[in-house]
């Protein structure tokens, strides 16, 4: 480079749609319809085909509110099983364009492109050609690519042109580009923040340039200051290859507010099965076991319980979620409850000695036999393919079962075997 310092670029990829995007690519009779992922009647969109944003609906809408503007839209369950499955493909794409990637969520990642031009020829053309080769390993997904000389402003970036767009932002336009930026565009401004913005009069980057940097820290704190250098365009963060997981957790708003212990136990069941058979894909095992819930007056509880040994069984982390739910008063109806797992150490779960014959090493032993059989048949099928009985009860009264609504006037779309 002649003694110069390379140019910094960061590459931001957003897969379009992606849960409603895979639905579509699976079931083809649902391309052209509005298709919406989420959590049933009182739950939140997950995400939404581009046919139904046409109608105004959006990611983390309420359900109920997403009904209202497309009565019309297919309403699915996410298949969350499916969705990594995809995912994984996509990130073994982005591998091979860059040395450091960092996944940021299920359907987006960062990528170092500093010095990269010597073999793609130019950023610009370093993202053609990553669009093109997710395209390829996903059987025709699009994805959205920016790029930038920092983090936050490739994330940005990658957003002006959806779907299958892409935006480069060189250094020479970032003081430009940023000027008219709306402050709520910046990751980390949320709606209390930017309500607080609003009454100083700040709505754009330029105007949060403009006051000095103790101004925003006296003001606001870390978050003042982060703004400031944000509308600078500062942002030093690097792409970080690997983040080990703090915990891993499942939740679900239930279609109607219950105290029935016996619907909530259920839920239990299904959600450490799910937060089980992903530690165990990870090899991971914790120590703490949290519970959430949420009543009707949205009033939100946790209670967690710290074990001597790290574990990442179904049964027990079942056993021990059961127990906390037990000893919680319940006021009230409950609308939401969840599960999770963390307090991760190196190394395996503390089992028993799979020799043993009898007592709690042998249910240990038999316990674990049957977690990995139930999670091979899964892999191998499909998450689905194998119900507990205990679960079956719950089914046959409605009690959350996954699969697809439809909403008066729109076609039956066909169903693609999941293998």
């Amino acid at each position: 480079m002649g003694g110069r310092e390379r140019q910094r670029w960061i590459m931001h990829m957003d897969m379009d749609a992606f849960f409603a995007s895979i639905e579509q690519k699976d079931d083809p009779s649902l391309r052209g319809l509005p298709v919406i992922v989420g959590g049933g009647h009182r739950g939140v969109v997950s995400t939404c085909s581009y046919e139904a944003r046409r109608f105004g609906v959006r990611s983390a809408m309420p359900m109920s509110e997403a009904r209202r503007r497309c009565p019309n839209a297919v309403f699915l369950r996410p298949r969350m099983a499916r969705y990594a499955e995809v995912s994984a493909l996509v990130r073994g794409v982005l591998g091979d364009f860059s040395p450091r990637v960092e996944m940021a969520s299920v359907d987006e990642a960062y990528l170092d492109a500093t010095g990269m031009e010597g073999v793609f020829g130019s950023v610009e053309a370093m993202g053609r050609r990553l669009k093109q080769a997710v395209r390829e390993a996903t059987g025709g997904l699009t994805c959205s690519v920016g790029a930038a000389p920092v983090k936050f402003l490739a994330k940005i970036a990658s957003e002006q042109r959806k779907p299958d767009g892409l935006f480069i932002l060189g250094p020479e336009g970032v003081e430009a580009f940023l000027l008219d930026l709306p402050v709520t565009a910046v990751p980390g401004v949320g709606r209390t923040f930017a309500e607080a913005l609003a009454r100083l009069g700040v709505s754009t980057c330029g105007q949060a340039a403009r006051l000095g940097g103790e101004f925003w820290r006296k003001r606001f704190g870390r978050q003042g200051e982060l703004l400031h250098d944000r509308a600078r365009g500062i942002d030093p963060r690097e792409v970080q290859p690997f983040a080990p997981p703090k915990s891993e957790s499942a939740e679900t708003t239930l279609e109607e507010d219950t105290r029935d212990r016996d619907v909530l136990d259920r839920w239990l069941l299904r959600h450490a099965e799910r937060v089980g058979a992903s530690l165990r894909r990870q090899g991971l095992a914790g120590r703490t076991v949290t519970l959430k819930v949420k009543f009707e007056d949205f009033r939100q509880v946790t209670r967690q319980v710290t074990l001597p040994r790290r574990i990442c069984g179904t049964e027990a982390i079942y056993k021990t979620a059961r127990g906390i739910l037990d000893a919680l008063e319940l006021p009230r109806r409950v609308r939401l409850i969840g599960v999770g797992v963390s307090g991760f150490e190196e190394g395996p779960p503390e089992q028993g000695s799979l020799l043993a014959e009898a007592g709690p090493a042998a249910e240990d032993a038999r316990l674990g036999r049957l977690d990995r059989a139930v999670d091979s048949l899964c892999e191998k099928y499909g998450r689905g393919a194998v119900t507990r009985g205990r679960l079956l009860e719950g089914k046959k009264n409605g009690d959350g079962p996954d699969g697809r609504e439809r909403g008066p006037g729109v076609r039956q779309p066909g169903v693609t075997p999941r293998r």
